[in-house]
Parts: C-alpha cells; sequence; structure tokens
C-alpha cells in the first residue's frame, strides 16, 4: 500500500504541471485574441 500511495504521488506532479501549463496557454492565446481584436500591441 505504501508503494502505491509513492507511485500515485509522483506521477501526479507531472499531470498537475500540463494543467497549469494548459491554463497559461489558453490564457496567452485569449489575450493575443483580445489584442488582435482592439488592435493594440502584446508586448
Amino acid at each position: 500500500m505504501n508503494e502505491l500511495i509513492l507511485t500515485a504521488y509522483i506521477l501526479i506532479w507531472p499531470i498537475i504541471s500540463a494543467a497549469i501549463l494548459l491554463v497559461l496557454i489558453v490564457a496567452l492565446v485569449r489575450d493575443l485574441r483580445h489584442a488582435s481584436k482592439s488592435d493594440s500591441e502584446m508586448i
């Protein structure tokens, strides 16, 4: 049981990292679209 918990703990970090990366990419794409619609620049 201890090995199962440790394995799950180690394997959950890539999933959390991928979810955070996905949130950041979605926010960036949304900001880029908004900037192009309002004729402003992203720096």
